[in-house]
């Protein structure tokens, strides 16, 4: 077994005695570790972040200059709860960027592993963001957002409370995203509009090739039934659930259920609707 590295904390810094810091982890001149923080094996916190509240990092994370991590919500509903911030492994967290802590007794805002947030994005109360999310400059993401994995987001723009963005979709920057964003889609205007699937991304992702092709294939077949055809979404989900369904497609038809069902934003709808 390889030796564990030591704890670098610089003397400028200010790190509570509580603080649980497991080895390697490194903190730079200006930054703030508050007493319920506990930071993972060999993460870099650079000069000046801001780490308070029940926040929890994994390992190998890298929080850059004048992040604020674990700090109260931005919501008037908030009475003072011992609420938390939990951020899993290998996550890049870049300047300025502000993470909340959720709003009510038990509840969290959750971020998973091998995340790039970009300088100045923000994230509200009660968000959960899967793995491997790519989120440009300067999103502002409000509360109760849900972010699936593989989603990459454009920069300077803003996310609709309770908004769920599905896994591998793309959103082009400086998009309205006030509705669902359905998984595997790529979206983009003023206001956001469903243009295509994802196919670079796709590509990348190896679904492509998954299955000789049959899989994206079908994929394609039913975004085409329900972005293409005559149907509202519900009887397109309904004649595309005639068939067996692979993963990709089954999980697309299942997020539009969700997405339609009662107390939802609703779906993004295509280019061309109102």
């Amino acid at each position: 077994m390889s030796e564990k590295r030591s704890i670098q904390i610089h003397d400028k810094a200010v790190v509570d005695a509580k603080a649980e810091i497991a080895a390697g982890v490194v903190i730079g001149p200006g930054a703030v570790v508050g007493p319920d923080v506990v930071i993972g094996e060999n993460c870099w916190i650079g000069p000046n972040a801001v780490l308070e509240g029940r926040l929890t990092l994994g390992r190998d994370n890298k929080v850059f200059p004048g992040a604020c991590l674990g700090q109260e919500p931005q919501d008037l509903k908030y009475r003072g709860a011992s609420t938390e911030v939990v951020i899993g492994d290998g996550n890049t967290i870049r300047e300025c960027v502000t993470i909340n802590r959720a709003t009510d007794e038990g509840e969290r805002t959750s971020i998973g592993d091998r995340n790039l947030l970009m300088a100045y994005c923000h994230l509200g109360h009660n968000c959960e963001l899967g793995n491997g999310i790519v989120m440009s400059n300067a999103i502002q993401v409000a509360g109760h957002v849900i972010i699936e994995d593989r989603a990459v987001i454009g920069g300077c723009l803003g996310i609709h409370q309770f908004v769920h963005i599905g896994g591998m979709a793309m959103v082009g920057g400086m998009t309205r995203v006030d509705r669902d964003v359905p998984p595997y889609c790529l979206v983009e205007g003023h206001p956001g509009r469903v243009r295509a699937l994802n196919k670079v991304g796709l590509r990348r992702s190896g679904l492509a090739s998954s299955r000789g092709g049959d899989e994206l294939k079908q994929l394609q077949d039913v975004w085409n039934l329900i972005y293409r055809s005559d149907h509202v979404i519900a009887e397109g989900l309904k004649q595309a659930r005639e068939q067996e369904l692979l993963p990709a497609a089954e999980h697309l038809c299942s997020f539009l259920e969700a997405s339609i069902s009662k107390g939802r934003r609703g779906p993004m709808p295509a280019l061309g609707s109102r």
